[in-house]
């Protein structure tokens, strides 16, 4: 097979490496690993991961994470989250759901190697994440940066009968308006956050045209929800009284458009696959950019990553991907890509991503969740930029993987080489059985319930039973 039409997204590509990368790998060279607290050398390179047991791959996270194995016994089934937890968090509890927990290897972040937990019910997601990481090493990884925490709240103000000169008031009143804000999370101020400025719209809508408010918020290590919705619930009446119009919805904004977390690296052109390949995905990318329903499925392919880690935190994944989704709107107002692709002088491939990503490690489920907590220990971030940067790498990871697959084989080969395996015990297959089933159903290019259950049905009848 040509180098051209070498496995991208697959299994194979995944579980067996990639001659091309590690041709690459000696020849440009790795960074050094870096060394635990322990003094032993820790990286995210664990090749044949995925052939070693489930408590064999624990001891690795364990080790590389620096911390007792024992810790990490939250991520068995009924050991995590419990019932009594489950009831705290939400409403009318019945039980719990299961969703697999992954970790992606070969990640080098800002030089720091690291594995990323995943949580998520799709194949082949860990695997291309994994993957496209270990294309990324050749040239150094994955390199991040990000804004401040910034989060905005809203205050509408509705029936304004000045709605030009009510802006101008609330601008005047801003510092009265600031103060009255920081009063309520002092903490937050005395931790080096709270409100930065006070914004003043006028939204024309079908109705009216609205005053709205916004509160800019440096919320720091938090997801900070919590703390705009307060601050702006208590600014609300004074708004109104200023505005001389009467207050409505006082809520925080997901489109986190001022709290931005970035993506770049570099993938090595012999490692990708050669020049053709390149350019292809480079054609890839660019119809995402220009089309809309080609950059609804494009952006699902980053979010695939971005989810699975922002979940596996205890984050909220639905406020990530408003934000996500809003920021890909252009300024033009056509809904567009999130990464681009492009060729450096050098003819590599080269991907950036750049979203609002409003995660944190205090409050919310991240510090309920016993198996968010452990899961963010393994990542090894001690600051909510550290998580949003880390999380932006991993949906450009995704994105790559997803592109190279497109420009290569096809999308439907790897994903359902590994979904034949979810089929085969869907259709009935043993443990024993698994194996031959799955191998079946690959070869037949048939990864169907029905075909599975004829494929177990001849196994069986070979086997006298």
């Amino acid at each position: 097979m040509s180098r051209r039409r070498r496995a991208a997204y697959s299994s194979s590509a995944y579980e067996n490496g990639d001659a091309a990368v590690e041709g690459v790998h000696r020849e440009v060279g790795r960074r050094s690993p870096r060394r635990s607290t322990g003094g032993t050398v820790s990286t995210s390179r664990l090749a044949g991961f995925k052939d070693r047991s489930i408590s064999q791959r624990r001891s690795l996270v364990a080790a590389h994470a620096g911390v007792d194995e024992d810790q990490l016994a939250a991520f068995d089934p009924g050991s995590g989250l419990g019932l009594e937890q489950a009831d705290r968090m939400v409403e009318n509890v019945v039980g719990v759901l299961g969703v697999p927990l992954g970790v992606a290897t070969n990640f080098t972040v800002n030089g720091r190697d690291v594995l990323v937990p995943m949580a998520t019910e799709e194949p082949s997601v860990v695997a291309a994440a994994s993957n496209a990481a270990r294309i990324a090493r050749v040239r150094g990884g994955f390199t991040t940066s990000s804004t401040d925490p910034l989060m905005q709240a809203q205050v509408q103000v509705v029936d304004t009968a000045d709605p030009e000169a009510a802006r101008l008031r609330l601008l005047e009143a801003r510092d009265e308006l600031v103060e009255l804000a920081n009063r309520q999370d002092p903490r937050l101020v005395e931790l080096g956050g709270g409100v930065r400025d006070l914004v003043v719209r006028l939204v024309e809508a079908r109705t009216q045209r609205y005053v709205v408010a916004h509160l800019v918020v440096d919320v720091r290590d938090a997801m900070g929800a919590n703390a705009v919705n307060t601050m702006a619930e208590a600014i609300a009446d004074r708004v109104g009284e200023i505005a001389g119009g009467r207050p409505l919805l006082r809520i925080l904004t997901n489109k986190a458009d001022l709290r931005l977390a970035r993506a770049r690296a570099v993938f090595d052109a012999e490692a990708v696959g050669g020049p053709g390949v390149v350019a292809d995905i480079v054609h890839a990318a660019a119809l995402a950019e220009a089309d809309p329903y080609r950059a609804a499925t494009h952006n699902k392919g980053i979010m695939n990553g971005i989810t699975a880690v922002v979940l596996a935190t205890g984050n909220d994944t639905r406020a990530v991907e408003a934000g996500a989704h809003s920021h890909a709107v252009s300024a033009q107002g056509r809904y567009t890509s999130l990464s681009r692709f492009e060729r450096d002088a050098d003819g590599n491939l080269v991907g950036t991503l750049e979203l609002p990503m409003a995660v944190g490690l205090v409050g919310g489920a991240t510090k309920v969740h016993p198996v968010a907590q452990r899961a963010v220990q393994v990542l090894g971030v001690s600051t909510a930029a550290e998580l949003a940067e880390t999380i932006t790498a991993v949906g450009l990871a995704q994105n790559f993987a997803a592109l190279r697959a497109l420009a290569t084989e096809g999308i439907q080969r790897g994903h359902m080489a590994l979904h034949a395996r979810n089929v085969a015990v869907a259709a009935g297959a043993t443990e024993e059985e698994l194996s031959a089933v799955v191998a079946r159903l690959v070869a037949d290019r048939a990864v169907r319930v029905d075909h599975a259950e004829k494929v177990l049905g001849e196994l069986r009848a070979e086997a006298g039973r």
